[in-house]
């Protein structure tokens, strides 16, 4: 009998012994493990001089090595007054400086003439720093806009919104004061009173030049003046919300009037009106 106990007794304490042996093996680290450093964010920065840019030195028609025109007069989707030309009336390089430039008079069926430039299948970029260097013009019934398309339909069934539009600089005759910056996706945009973006006041934007400058990275997309950012989006989502990963060109126009150039009217005694841009400059993204 005692012997028995004494066996039971031993057998329990080792099996006791083993089990806290092999809980403290189970809580170890193998003795080769090193924790792997937490993920660094990804820091994005350009290149110190453009990789492209057009400073208009050449006076006559605008480069058509980086240059096309949108044409007509068909209200562009938001019922604006003018008809888009290529005549030199209405773009043209002088003096150092590309001029386009509105008139009040009769075009094709519209009652004033602009003009749209446009760089698609010409310079196409996807990430990248934009700067434009432009003074705008005045009076009410004005809407001058930089900014970006999608060259391709990639994302969605409509072109726009699903593939994005970039608002580097856009301003309203009847606010004089104040330029905007917006994106629209197909999940932020106007039409749907959900778009992105902001203002400032520049208040000399209308007698002195400025630099007006989108930074598109992977991650982000900030609009800036004169270097100081007012308005950052940030990839947050798919491609509803991002599209913005495929090739966008460059716009630079002046509308007449308008859903939102025209809420004040448009003034007849203004005209003509221009847009000198001094300069266009592309700085790529660094590897």
């Amino acid at each position: 009998m005692n012997k028995t106990i004494l066996t039971s007794t031993f057998s329990a304490a080792i099996l006791t012994v083993f089990m806290a042996c092999q809980k403290a093996n189970d809580n170890a680290m193998p003795p080769s493990f090193v924790p792997a450093p937490a993920a660094q964010p990804v820091v994005y920065a350009f290149e110190s001089t453009p990789f492209w840019q057009d400073e208009f030195d050449n006076a006559g028609a605008p480069d058509p090595k980086n240059w096309d025109y949108d044409t007509g007069g068909n209200g562009w989707g938001n019922k604006e007054l003018q008809n888009y030309t290529r005549n030199a009336k209405n773009a043209r390089v002088e003096n150092g400086k590309l001029i386009i430039e509105a008139h009040n008079e009769n075009s094709a069926s519209n009652n004033y003439s602009s003009a749209r430039l446009i760089t698609k299948n010409k310079r196409d970029w996807t990430y990248g720093k934009f700067e434009i260097r432009a003074k705008l013009p005045q009076g009410i019934g004005t809407w001058p806009a930089v900014w970006m398309l999608a060259t391709n339909q990639t994302y969605g069934t409509s072109y726009w919104p699903d593939n994005g539009e970039i608002d580097i600089m856009e301003h309203v005759g009847f606010d004089p004061t104040r330029v905007h910056g917006n994106i629209h996706t197909k999940a932020f945009n106007h039409s749907i009173n959900t778009n992105k973006g902001n203002n400032v006041i520049v208040p000399t934007a209308l007698t002195d030049f400025h630099v007006y400058t989108t930074e598109w990275t992977p991650e982000s997309i900030k609009i800036l003046v004169d270097d100081k950012d007012y308005f950052t989006f940030k990839r947050d989502g798919g491609w509803q919300v991002w599209p913005f990963d495929k090739p966008f060109y460059l716009i630079m126009n002046i509308a007449v009037g308008g859903e939102w150039g025209g809420q004040k009217g448009v003034d007849n005694t203004i005209f003509p009106q221009r847009m000198e841009v001094d300069y266009v400059r592309v700085y790529a993204l660094k590897k």
